[in-house]
C-alpha cells in the first residue's frame, strides 16, 4: 500500500510547534483500561501521545510510517519507536491493552487498520482515536486564519484533511463506544510561535512546494495588526474530538 507522507520534510518543526495534549486525556484513558502493560501509539508522529501515556503503562510501542518523524520523536526509556505501517505493525496478537491514534486517524486506511486493531488488542482492550479542531484565539485573529485556511491554501488541503473536518460522520468506528469527557488543548503563544504552528500545516507545505513561496507572508501584516504586539503571548485553544471504544 502506498504511504502518503505529508510531514517528513518538516518533521523537526512539527515536533516543536504542534500543541501538546492535556495530561487529563491520558489519565482518562488509563482509568478505563483494565490492564496497563502495553500501549500502542499508532501513527505516533513525533511521539506527543506516546510521551503522555508513559506514566500509566509499563511500555509503549510507538510506530509511524515516516522514518523522519520517528527520528525527531521524544525519547524515553519506556517508549520503543518503530517505523511501520498502521496496518502492518509487527506487534504480536493480543499484545496491547490500549491503542491510540492521535490526530492521524484521517490519514489511515481504516478498512485495513481496524483488523490490525482487533488482532493486537487484548480482550476488553481499548482503542481511542482523536484529533483537534481549528485553533481559537479571538474573533479578529480567527477570521484571518479561517480566510488563510479556506481561501489562500484551501485547494492544497488533501482529501484526508477534508475527511477530518467531518470527524463525527466520516471516521468510521466499529467498536463498542465508551463515553468520553471533553478535552481542550490550551497553550500561550507569541505570534512567532503561532505562525510556526500554521507553518506545519500540510496545506501550507504543499503550497510552498507548488509555488516556491511561503503563503504565510500573505497574512503576515494583517495578523500582526490583529495580534497588536508580536511579543504578547495569547491563549490559543484547540477543542479535541474523540472516539473511544472496546473490542
Amino acid at each position: 500500500m502506498e504511504f502518503k507522507d505529508h510531514f517528513s520534510t518538516h518533521a523537526k518543526e512539527y515536533s516543536r510547534h504542534r500543541p501538546k495534549y492535556p495530561a487529563e486525556l491520558f489519565a482518562f484513558l488509563s482509568s478505563i483500561c483494565s490492564a496497563h502493560n502495553t500501549a500502542w501509539d499508532c501513527a505516533t508522529g513525533s511521539g506527543q501521545a506516546a510521551i503522555g501515556l508513559e506514566p500509566y503503562f509499563k511500555e509503549i510501542i510507538a510506530t509511524d510510517a515516516s522514518a523522519s518523524q520517528i527520528e525527531h520523536a521524544q525519547l524515553h526509556p519506556k517508549i520503543k519507536y518503530r517505523t511501520a505501517l498502521a496496518e502492518n505493525s509487527g506487534l504480536s496478537d493480543g499484545s496491547a491493552d490500549l491503542i491510540t491514534v492521535a490526530t492521524a486517524i484521517h490519514w489511515l486506511n481504516t478498512s485495513r487498520f481496524y483488523p490490525e486493531v482487533r488482532r493486537i488488542l487484548r480482550p476488553n482492550g481499548v482503542i481511542a482515536v482523536w484529533l483537534y479542531k481549528d485553533s481559537e484565539i479571538n474573533e479578529e485573529i480567527d477570521t484571518i486564519v479561517r480566510n488563510y485556511s479556506q481561501n489562500i491554501i484551501g485547494k492544497y488541503w488533501s482529501d484526508e484533511n477534508k475527511k477530518a473536518e467531518n470527524f463525527e460522520h466520516s471516521i468510521k468506528f466499529p467498536f463498542t463506544k465508551i463515553a468520553a469527557p471533553s478535552f481542550v488543548l490550551t497553550e500561550n503563544r507569541t505570534l512567532k510561535d503561532y505562525l510556526n504552528y500554521l507553518y506545519t500545516w500540510s496545506a501550507t507545505q504543499k503550497y510552498i512546494k507548488v509555488k516556491g513561496k511561503n503563503p504565510l507572508e500573505l497574512i503576515a501584516e494583517d495578523i500582526l495588526k490583529a495580534w497588536k504586539d508580536e511579543n504578547i503571548k495569547r491563549e490559543v485553544k484547540w477543542k479535541l474530538l474523540m472516539k473511544v471504544g472496546r473490542v
